[in-house]
């Protein structure tokens, strides 16, 4: 096959990255959107692009330096994936700032929300932000004049930096001209002015501009000639050779500290920027043009996510809502967890349905004295985790108490080494998955001893054991006591924590050894119903599609006249809708209030209706350097809610729905005012609290 027919089947990966964040910048956009959440899709947009240059730039930035040979999947070579990525982000963020001071702004402003710039200061704010400065920020600020003795600092990532260029001579002579200042993290990025000195309801100023208002102070006798705002975004792909180091824990200690200081990768300046200036930082941080951005506005759009917390302005704002419970948790104030499994599975839906009870089933698991031991895995969990407060519990209790901890689990490394610390220091077993793998399976399991014999129970899901981002992302969690399912379940924790061979599992498929096949299978399945003249169909969920393999498949099990709908929330490397190709795939995007998370995954199954659930994209690090774990909904009702509340509602939705072409292209689609239906929308009002009909049941 040559690159060109390669890259008529493929789609980029990056480029694809690319087109999410056009999508999450839409809803920036979108009037219907309150007003204090556009703001925040806005600063999900500069958040995105921070880990996209931070991994995926960084690592086409490598590829180049180190002139590696040879196609991607797309039949591009890493110097043109950069260009096109360079124009199309430099395209999006013109953009982004664009909604940003043309809309976001104004509209907060009507609203009595302003963003006071140094030229709408009036004489009693100017004096309390001067009274401002010298209090809090000068104590901790640290200019750096640029000469022989002085080099040019090593910032950290993604820091706020100023370039302040100067007039004059110092006490000791020296004349330089340029100096650095680095604003402390510690520092807010945007102050909230006193109600007495507000003109508005609420009035904020942004640390630059109380920095450029008084950055003179900080170069007694010598005149600032300007003072430009910077920001340079480092790479920060963590290296630890497992095969090499003997404490995979000590070793990333080690390493995490070095991770603010990896290569330059980009540079961001403010509008006031000067071109000499810009070359200057450039030249500094070894980059060129293609890796320079000046923006007209803050250089850190992520840090403004903290603004409308500190907003009382319910109607700027998304309706709260309670997620809700399953009927069968609702039955009893105190519900016994394990009773209630012991008499059929249980499925939660999250955000609209409450992810209480995973929290319920691991700390009644550490109190129960009925309960012998409890494994589980830990990716995500944040700093202060109620799960992991529990796990403790367990342990300290005397309890066996089993963690697979993923070190590597990009940005949550150090979280996660101090509660494998903490855990250690109680007795826990905390076991670090296997060597070039991460553990990225969701799964928990309590053995508990029931009438002289021990049970196991188990909690599997497509997301991690993180209660805040359990109301901010889609996901299904599923509890059962299925012995056949729970002894595959324990398979698999004894793979992570022992050695031996990998035994045969009876219902869940587990990466690196079964997904990638049992899918190729499954799709396979499907193109023999359809060419016996039977129905098939696949509809398939996921955050992203890439490997090749399985797209291929999916191309055969198009031609052979199977119906494909994927519901793909972030990158696809799939061409839909190409004659001859892929004729018969669909591919959509839904982008709402809740960021989509779920990974699920249908066959018709010559009429067995065969439904999964994983914690596994379609990706190769997914199927081939990650223990994953995807598993079957058996349940018969509890199938037709995945199939009804996870895919059909998100195939009718023609409100946040958008539809790739064969380009990589994505459109919104849209549809008469008295047919609009909003996937995200429904299932809130049809599952979160109260509400007890329609497809919830």
């Amino acid at each position: 096959m040559t690159n060109q027919s390669i890259g008529n089947q493929f789609l980029n990966r990056e480029l694809g990255q690319v087109e999410f964040n056009r999508r999450v910048l839409a809803q920036a956009e979108n009037k219907d959107n309150p007003l204090l959440e556009r703001l925040k899709f806005l600063c999900i947009v500069s958040s995105n692009l921070d880990e996209f240059f931070e991994v995926r730039v960084a690592g086409l930035k490598e590829q180049i330096k180190l002139d590696t040979p040879g196609f991607g999947p797309d039949g591009m070579v890493p110097h043109q994936v950069f260009k096109l990525v360079s124009e199309q982000t430099h395209s999006l963020v013109a953009r982004q700032y664009q909604i940003l001071n043309q809309h976001i702004l104004p509209g907060l402003a009507k609203e009595g929300i302003r963003f006071l710039r140094r030229n709408a200061w009036n004489d009693i704010q100017r004096e309390w932000i001067k009274a401002f400065f010298f209090r809090e920020l000068m104590p901790v600020l640290t200019p750096i004049g640029l000469d022989i003795s002085h080099p040019f600092p090593r910032m950290l990532n993604k820091s706020l930096n100023f370039a302040v260029e100067l007039e004059g001579k110092d006490a000791f002579g020296r004349s330089s001209g340029t100096a650095i200042v680095q604003a402390p993290r510690v520092l807010p990025r945007v102050i909230t002015l006193p109600n007495e000195i507000s003109n508005s309801e609420y009035n904020f100023v942004f640390l630059s501009s109380i920095l450029h208002a008084h950055v003179g102070e900080l170069f007694s006798g010598m005149s600032v000639r300007g003072c430009y705002q910077f920001r340079a975004t480092r790479n920060s792909d963590l290296f630890v050779d497992e095969e090499e180091v003997k404490n995979l824990r000590i070793a990333l200690q080690g390493e995490l500290p070095q991770r603010h200081f990896g290569n330059a990768v980009r540079l961001e300046v403010a509008d006031n920027c000067p071109p000499h200036m810009a070359d200057f930082l450039l030249e500094q941080l070894g980059l060129s043009r293609d890796d320079f951005y000046q923006v007209e506005g803050p250089v850190n759009l992520a840090r403004l996510m903290q603004v409308p917390d500190r907003i009382e302005r319910p109607n700027l704002k998304y309706p709260p809502f309670i997620p809700g419970l399953p009927l069968t948790l609702q039955k009893k104030k105190a519900v016994d967890i394990f009773q209630m499994i012991s008499k059929n599975d249980i499925l939660l839906h999250h955000p609209y349905q409450s992810f209480q009870p995973v929290l319920h089933f691991i700390q009644q698991a550490a109190l129960d004295p009925g309960v012998v031991a409890i494994k589980q895995t830990v990716y995500r969990t944040g700093i202060d985790s109620l799960v992991m407060t529990a796990l403790v519990a367990a342990a300290s209790s005397g309890k066996e108490v089993t963690v697979v901890v993923e070190l590597l689990a990009r940005f949550d490394e150090e979280a996660n080494i101090n509660w494998a610390s903490r855990l250690e220091e109680v007795g826990a077993h905390v076991v670090y998955g296997v060597v070039g793998h991460k553990t990225h399976a969701k799964m928990a399991m309590v053995v508990r001893r029931e009438d002289g014999r021990l049970r196991r129970y188990v909690h599997v899901g497509t997301g991690n054991y993180h209660p805040s981002t359990a109301r901010l992302y889609t996901d299904f969690g599923l509890f059962t006591c299925n012995e056949e399912v729970c002894a595959d379940v324990n398979e698999v924790f004894m793979q992570l924590t022992g050695l031996g061979k990998a035994g045969k599992l009876k219902h869940l498929w587990q990466s690196p050894f079964s997904i990638h096949s049992q899918m190729l299978i499954a799709i396979d399945n499907e193109v023999q119903n359809a060419k016996a003249g039977k129905p098939a169909r696949i509809i398939a969920k996921m955050n992203a599609l890439l490997e090749p393999e399985i797209i291929k498949a999916l191309y055969v099990a198009s031609g052979a006249g199977v119906k494909i709908d994927l519901i793909i929330r972030g990158v696809c490397a799939l061409r839909p809708g190409i004659v001859g190709l892929s004729e018969n795939i669909r591919v959509r995007s839904i982008i709402g209030r809740f960021l989509e998370h779920t990974r699920i995954f249908y066959f018709h199954s010559g009429g067995a209706h065969a439904i999964y659930l994983s914690s596994a994209d379609w990706m190769d690090r997914n199927f081939f350097r990650r223990i994953e774990i995807c598993f079957p909904v058996l349940d018969m009702k509890l199938k037709k809610r995945v199939l009804v509340e996870g895919l059909n509602v998100y195939l009718k939705d023609n409100r946040q729905a958008w539809e790739m072409d064969s380009d990589g292209n994505y459109h919104l689609r849209s549809a008469r005012r008295s047919k609009k239906l909003c996937a995200q929308e429904m299932l809130l009002m049809e599952l979160a609290a109260k509400q007890t009909g329609g497809i919830a049941e």
